[in-house]
C-alpha cells in the first residue's frame, strides 16, 4: 500500500469485537490508528490530534456519536472527515447524523472492504483540495481557502460534505447540476445509498436558505440542483 492510500484514523467504538476487527484490518493495511471506547475519550483525541478520518459509532457510553460530532464541529472547530457507524437505517437517523456534521454513514453489520473503500474516498477528498477561491452567488459567499460561508454577512457552519456540495453548485451557477454529477464529484465510484445526498441537501437548504427571505438552492425536478437567485 502506498503512502497516499494509507492514513491516520481515529476509531471510536465501544463494542470490543467490532473495534478489534476494524483495528486489525486497517493496521494490517498500513494505517495508523488511535482507539477510544467511549465518546468523552474520543472527543479528547479528536480535538488534540490530527486524523485523516474519524470512524465513529453512534451509540457510545459517556457521550453519544451525535453529541461528539456536534461538539467536534462547533466547539472544536475541526473539519476532519467523519464516518458514522450505526445499527439504525432510517432517513431521520441519517439526517440527524449529517445535520451535526457527519460525512458518511455505514449501517451495521458492514463489510470491511466497504468500510475501507469509504475511508479511502474520504481521505482522497480531504487531500484533493483545490486552490483557494472566493465563490459568490447573490449574497451567499464561500471562501474555499478558509471554508468560511456567509450569507448577508452572517456566518454559516456547514459539514465538510455540505461545503463540497455548495462549492460544486456555486462553481456551476446558474447551471443545473445533475444528481449523478454531484454524487460522482463527491463519492467517486463508491456511491452511498439513495438517502445520503438527499439528506445532505436537506441540511444544506436548511442552513443557507431557511433563515433568509429568498431561496437560492433549487431542485429542478428530473434534472438536478442549482444555486441561483431566481426572479419571481
Amino acid at each position: 500500500m502506498t503512502s497516499e492510500q494509507s492514513g491516520a484514523l481515529l476509531l471510536v467504538e465501544d463494542h470490543q469485537d467490532i473495534a478489534e476487527m476494524v483495528y486489525a484490518y486497517f493496521e494490517h493495511r498500513n494505517y495508523v490508528l488511535d482507539y477510544a471506547p467511549d465518546g468523552v475519550t474520543g472527543l479528547h483525541l479528536a480535538v488534540t490530534n490530527e486524523y485523516d478520518v474519524i470512524i465513529l459509532d453512534l451509540m457510545l457510553p459517556g457521550m453519544d456519536g451525535l453529541k461528539l460530532c456536534e461538539k467536534l464541529r462547533n466547539e472544536g472547530r475541526r473539519a476532519t472527515p467523519l464516518l458514522m457507524l450505526t445499527a439504525r437505517d432510517t432517513l431521520d437517523d441519517k439526517i440527524a447524523g449529517f445535520d451535526v456534521g457527519a460525512d458518511d454513514y455505514l449501517v451495521k453489520p458492514f463489510d470491511m472492504a466497504e468500510l475501507e473503500a469509504r475511508v479511502k474516498a474520504l481521505i482522497r477528498r480531504k487531500r484533493g483540495q483545490v486552490s483557494p477561491e472566493i465563490l459568490s452567488v447573490s449574497d451567499l459567499v464561500l471562501d474555499t481557502g478558509t471554508l468560511r460561508v456567509q450569507r448577508a454577512g452572517k456566518d454559516i457552519k456547514l459539514s465538510p460534505i455540505g461545503l463540497k456540495i455548495l462549492a460544486i453548485l456555486m462553481r456551476s451557477s446558474p447551471r443545473v447540476v445533475s444528481r449523478q454529477e454531484v454524487e460522482r464529484e463527491i463519492w467517486g465510484d463508491i456511491l452511498p445509498d439513495s438517502d445520503t445526498l438527499r439528506s445532505h441537501l436537506y441540511n444544506l437548504r436548511k442552513q443557507i436558505d431557511r433563515p433568509f427571505s429568498k431561496p437560492l438552492l433549487h431542485t429542478v425536478q428530473g434534472a438536478g440542483y442549482r444555486i441561483a437567485e431566481l426572479n419571481g
